[in-house]
């Protein structure tokens, strides 16, 4: 019976954000809810959520706190320089913008903290994407599945679990695997030039020719297939720029505002500061120096102070930040809600415990590549710790018993997170979608197609080469 209503209730979130009934915020909160009263257990709704708030509240803390120092480090001008390199990369090709998009996130995802990879890849191609009338979406997904194959790092967390829940050795684990993750960002870069192709068709050739003019407008020339106009975005239109031409202005009638290079909140004299903070902050981050939360509280703490040592311009900097973190913090504490229901009640591990018995007794041999495809949903439906301290010591287990090495479930356990970072469970997908300004259904439904076919060629990959 848990079986059957933790799917149900699964299956009714994720139908109800993605044909946009309730919000995001809403559907974590009140289908969990009426869900927990129809197994009999409204009464221990309380204990529930209070328990799930409390294991995500220092995720929720360190995503305040993280977004407001990056909003910071964005308003000084910490990133312009990586706005202009990727600007003169993609100059104002779709193709271009779209693998941009791929290999930042990728380059960024080394940090090992996805929040941090969505802040940094956002902030850099989101102006972009609006000027030339790109897909969001395709922005999102392309993110979202470069850091999912990149998460496998072992400082990334899933590598870590696995190796400390089969008492493994993580490098044994992840070294192996490098071959066929490798394959699949390979994938993934070329799931970008796909999908940029597609943008270029729909919006036209597009060409930036950068030049100093008067006033330095930037000129944008699209011209559709075969000389004909694709889109609205095919007339020749001028974009007002400061500076040299290279940054991106405040702009359009919507009320988008791109990285003006002439805006007052920078601090071109600070800039060396601000790099060395950020730089010791994330390397203080890899070796665990302090807990996460604490590291961006301090740091926030201190950007603010040095950067804008006025109160005044101090409060000005956290409000203009203060519509994101409430967004973003909501979401991960009514996620809390949705765990703690499928934890408390039993849902979770019913549903674990019916999917591997599920499992032929013929597929014992071939428990690597069952463990493996099964890394798809139940990474996807499933936090990572359930998943791995829940799920994947049973499937060794069963795997162990048919000669199938522990290290093999392991390193096959980690083919599903290109699409666990999709995952609803996921708060870093909020601060993507968020700063995106994506509805979380248009992500999701667009998203999960490509992530999965992702962690598929991993695992084919895997095979392959004799890996798993």
């Amino acid at each position: 019976m848990l079986t059957v209503l933790g799917f149900a209730m699964i299956a009714t979130f994720l139908v109800l954000i993605m044909m946009k009934k309730m919000s995001p915020i809403a559907a974590l909160v009140l289908i969990p809810a009426l869900f927990c009263v129809a197994v009999g257990q409204g009464a221990q709704l309380g204990d529930y959520v209070i328990e799930g708030v409390g294991k995500l509240a220092p995720t929720a803390a360190m995503l305040m706190f993280a977004i407001v120092y990056f909003g910071v480090m964005i308003d000084v001008g910490l990133f312009d320089p990586i706005v202009r390199g990727i600007l003169r990369f993609c100059k104002a090709d779709p193709v271009r913008v779209v693998v941009g998009t791929a290999v930042l996130a990728a380059i960024v995802s080394l940090d090992g903290d996805g929040s941090t990879t969505f802040m940094i890849t956002v902030s850099a191609m989101y102006p972009l994407y609006k000027r030339l009338g790109m897909s969001l979406v395709v922005m999102t997904g392309v993110a979202a599945t470069a850091n999912g194959v990149m998460n496998t790092l072992p400082w990334g967390g899933p590598t870590a679990r696995a190796a400390t829940a089969l008492k493994l050795d993580a490098a044994d684990i992840f070294v192996p695997m490098i071959p066929a993750l490798g394959v699949g960002l390979l994938f993934v870069f070329v799931l970008a030039y796909v999908l940029g192709r597609r943008e270029r068709k729909r919006i036209g050739y597009l060409t930036l020719d950068e030049v100093l003019v008067p006033e330095t407008e930037t000129v944008l020339v699209a011209a559709g297939g075969g000389g004909t106009d694709t889109s609205a975005n095919a007339n020749t239109t001028k974009q007002s720029v400061g500076g040299s031409g290279e940054g991106v202005a405040a702009g359009d009638g919507d009320g988008f505002q791109g990285l003006d290079p002439n805006r007052a909140t920078l601090r071109p004299k600070l800039y060396w500061f601000n790099a060395g903070l950020t730089i010791a902050l994330l390397t203080a981050m890899i070796l665990e120096l302090l807990p996460i939360p604490v590291l961006f509280l301090l740091g926030a703490a201190l950007a603010l102070t040095v950067n804008y040592p006025n109160m005044t311009e101090q409060k000005a900097r956290i409000a203009a930040h203060a519509e994101n973190v409430l967004n973003v913090a909501g979401m991960v504490f009514a996620a809390a809600v949705f765990t703690g229901v499928l934890t408390g009640t039993g849902m979770v591990k019913h549903m674990a415990d019916w999917l591997v018995g599920a499992i032929p007794a013929g597929m014992g041999p071939h428990m690597a590549v069952v463990t493996g495809v099964l890394s798809l949903p139940l990474t996807y439906f499933m936090s990572n710790d359930g998943f791995y301290f829940g799920v994947l010591p049973v499937l060794a287990e069963a795997g162990a018993a048919h000669g199938v090495s522990p290290l093999e479930i392991a390193r096959a356990s980690l083919v599903g997170q290109a699409l666990h970072m999709s995952s609803p469970l996921v708060p870093a997908v909020y601060v993507l979608v968020g700063m995106a300004k994506v509805e979380f259904g248009d992500h999701t439904r667009f998203t999960v197609k490509w992530a999965a076919l992702t962690s598929l060629v991993v695992l084919a990959a895997g095979i392959l080469f004799g890996i798993i």
